[in-house]
């Protein structure tokens, strides 16, 4: 495997992620604990409307400043480069500002049209508001590194920014609960502004530190000086076809949430049954399956500015190599991933959430985590060689197929499995249309390998079948029994994979995480 830039990047990022997503963990349960469900209910009511307005103003611009950063680095462009930062950030400032008083003046307008249903709510969405505009401008920054392959700044800046954010939700929830519940509910909110600014300190001190580096011995001036409004041209018809890939996963999360229950009930489950059942496939199996695939989301934002920098230097061996590295590395994460949450969905739902109800959900929802991890990075490949409209077009095929696969699946014979394989589907069709794309521009792939792989990953799934309840009976608790078997899984998948030739100790050698163990 390659020990370029971009595995390094993506294990910095994947690590960032994880501890993103514990810390954010622990604030979900110490928020219900404090504020009970009437109170996160009034959270839930104003955040996802931030989160809405943040993937409209944002979600593209990292990818769309890294593909231009990474070109304009390999021509030794630093010129350009720099211009290139101030413009988009000049331009995400001017954005974030416009969504910013947006959400001010839009929330009165959601609580007095009904279309948020409880008026508390009004104080969340003020309080938010803050937080679009400097979330804005991180986004700029985060691309900017991104195109570096520069990745430990916006690690660090995701975790400072998430452990400030945590921090002051909790303390200001506190502080004003006897105020009211609203008024409590609006200072979690509140704590997406801290730690926005808090990670945008952090990336300008970055910032500052390799300004210097990069002007020593760099060229100071270009060929050819890029307009303004090229260079805003460019980030525009860049970030918003990525923008709307990215808008296109939740979508299909809406997708569950609209068609399932009604779905379930015109199948003759009672509204509490049809609830209950949806809640084990969005509010279990779903985040696990979000969980496993950090990874993969790591390495397709990593992927893309690597890539993107060997396409503008027309090296198509370097293309190639860190495609096959990409899905290799890819397969070897989500497939075992996806094959362990299948087998041992009964003990994880039990490890997890106590109850057994949701490992019907959770073990057909296994094959997503592979097809997902699969879509994410096809999806940077093809951002990588300048392709950006493709995977937002082959992601709404997926989503097409997706609505037709719940109409038919999720019914009295199937219900909730249905309904995870109505997933299964959307991703796997989008993946496989990716795929098809990049097979036309000559990008292809090891699937003798990807083949191994599965092999490896079915055979650790029937030694973990039979193996469970032995150690289920063995010992006296059940979690015991749920942790010592994916261990066992895990010991068992990697000894695998040298003996059916799928990795050697060269190339673990120079994967990043395991190097120090193979000098």
């Amino acid at each position: 495997m390659s020990s370029d830039k971009f595995l390094r990047g993506a294990a910095i990022l994947t690590l960032a992620g994880l501890t993103v997503k514990v810390i954010g963990s622990f604030n979900r349960i110490l928020l219900s604990r404090l504020l009970g469900g009437e109170g996160i209910g009034l959270y839930q009511m104003a955040y996802p409307v931030y989160l809405l307005l943040l993937a409209v103003s944002s979600a593209g611009i990292p990818i769309a400043i890294s593909i231009i950063v990474a070109e304009k680095v390999a021509r030794n462009d630093y010129y350009n480069v720099r211009r290139v930062f101030k413009i988009s950030l000049a331009l995400m400032a001017v954005t974030g500002l416009v969504f910013a008083v947006s959400l001010f003046v839009a929330a009165g307008w959601l609580i007095e049209n009904n279309i948020i249903s409880d008026p508390r709510a009004y104080y969340g969405l003020v309080a938010l508001t803050p937080a679009v505009f400097f979330s804005t401008i991180l986004a700029c920054f985060r691309g900017f590194f991104q195109g570096h392959q520069l990745m430990t700044p916006p690690a660090v800046s995701q975790i400072l920014e998430q452990l400030i954010r945590v921090m002051t939700m909790v303390l200001l929830a506190y502080w004003l609960l006897p105020y009211g519940l609203e008024y409590a509910a609006a200072g979690a909110a509140f704590g997406a502004v801290p730690g926005g600014i808090t990670g945008l300190i952090v990336l300008s001190f970055f910032y500052c530190k390799y300004k210097k580096r990069w002007q020593s011995g760099q060229l100071q001036t270009a060929a050819v000086q890029d307009s303004a409004a090229t260079i805003v041209k460019r980030l525009v018809l860049l970030a918003l076809p990525v923008s709307c890939a990215n808008i296109m996963v939740p979508i299909s999360s809406s997708i569950d949430m609209l068609l399932v229950p009604n779905r379930l009930v015109a199948s003759g489950f009672a509204v509490d049954e049809a609830t209950t059942l949806f809640g084990y496939l969005a509010g279990m199996a779903q985040p696990l399956l979000m969980m496993a695939t950090i990874p993969t989301m790591s390495l397709a934002a990593s992927l893309v500015p690597a890539i993107s920098e060997a396409n503008i230097l027309q090296d198509r061996s370097g293309i190639e190599k860190k495609a096959s590295t990409a899905m290799k590395l890819c397969c070897l994460l989500t497939v075992p991933a996806a094959v362990g949450m299948s087998v041992l969905a009964e003990p994880i739902s039990l490890l997890l959430y106590g109850t057994s109800k949701a490992a019907t959900a959770i073990m057909h929802s296994g094959p997503a985590i592979w097809f997902l991890g699969m879509h994410q990075i096809t999806t940077g490949m093809l951002q990588g060689i300048g392709i950006i409209n493709v995977p937002m077009l082959n992601m709404l095929c997926g989503i097409i197929a997706k609505v037709a696969a719940v109409w038919l699946l999720t019914d009295a014979a199937h219900n909730i499995a249905g309904a995870a394989w109505a997933t299964n589907i959307n991703f796997a069709l989008a993946t496989a249309l990716n795929v098809w794309v990049l097979r036309k521009h000559k990008i292809y792939f090891s699937w003798l390998t990807v083949a191994k792989i599965i092999g490896a990953a079915l055979l650790m799934g029937a030694a973990v079948h039979y193996l469970h309840p032995l150690l289920a009976g063995i010992l006296p608790v059940k979690a015991l029994a749920a942790i010592v078997s994916i261990g066992a899984a895990a010991v068992i998948y990697v000894l695998l994979l040298p003996l059916l030739g799928i990795t050697d100790k060269e190339e673990l050698r120079e994967m990043p995480l395991l190097r120090k163990f193979f000098k």
